[in-house]
């Protein structure tokens, strides 16, 4: 090509034909090599690597998107399973049924005061002894997301990694989280303590009778407060740039950001 006298415009077009060329050699090397769609994402990759393109590849942010669900879940469970992690946490501290509420006010009414706040601290130790129990569940819904579900939380909602862990696990995790809450509120005497409280409240004259799920009830807030713990450990790294412990972790968040 001859030199134009705009010397700029001369290196702005030899550039663009650079760039021309190589991608030509990649689109070259698919047709005459008949790759796969793998082996032709992972050329396209590699092309954007060598041009300086800081996007990461796809692999990396299903990667990204992996570990930081992996190591919300593991912060969040084990904060959690720690003495005193629903019961001095005001944020997810499971309360006596709600729909009973009129138990724990007729009770402490009564002078039953330190036995409800027995059961409700017993209540909230069962959860925590369950929490340590949720990681495996986590784990493998977090090995199953795909390369389109780890861009799409990527530029969506900051809670996004989140809220595709509760919709791919809410319902496996109920049913196998349920009998864990049962064998906790047990261990704690939890159980115990209700029955005896709501067994005391039908005694007293001319009240409706009660007896609420106990189980259910804990099994459902249990689960709430670890994906409020998961969800914060998120908004974490994808906020704090110090959060981001790992290469992978930075290159996928940075281009977030």
């Amino acid at each position: 090509m001859k030199k134009p006298a705009n010397n700029k415009l001369y290196n702005f077009v030899n550039s663009l034909e650079g760039i021309v060329m190589r991608y030509a050699y990649v689109i070259l090397a698919i047709a005459f090599l008949g790759c796969t769609s793998a082996q032709i994402n992972q050329a396209i990759n590699d092309f954007g690597k060598s041009t300086g393109d800081n996007r990461p590849t796809s692999s990396e942010v299903a990667e990204g998107l992996k570990e930081a669900l992996l190591k919300g879940v593991s912060v969040g469970a084990d904060r959690l399973s720690q003495a005193d992690g629903y019961f001095k946490n005001p944020e997810i501290k499971i309360p006596f049924p709600p729909d009973v509420k009129k138990v724990e006010d007729r009770l402490r009414q009564i002078g039953l005061s330190n036995e409800v706040d027995r059961f409700i601290a017993t209540l909230n130790h069962g959860a925590e002894d369950a929490a340590k129990e949720a990681k495996p569940i986590f784990i493998s819904a977090i090995q199953q997301m795909t390369i389109e579900d780890a861009w799409s939380i990527l530029k969506g909602q900051q809670d996004g990694a989140t809220q595709y862990l509760k919709k791919t696990t809410s319902g496996q995790l109920k049913a196998k989280f349920k009998p864990v809450i049962q064998n906790s509120l047990n261990k704690v005497n939890a159980t115990k303590y209700y029955s005896d409280l709501v067994t005391t409240y039908n005694k007293i004259p001319l009240v409706e009778k009660v007896n609420p799920n106990l189980d259910e009830y804990a099994t459902d807030l249990a689960i709430q407060g670890l994906f409020v713990m998961i969800a914060k450990e998120e908004q974490h790294i994808r906020q704090d740039p110090l959060a981001r412990t790992t290469d992978i972790l930075k290159r996928v968040f940075a281009y977030q950001n």
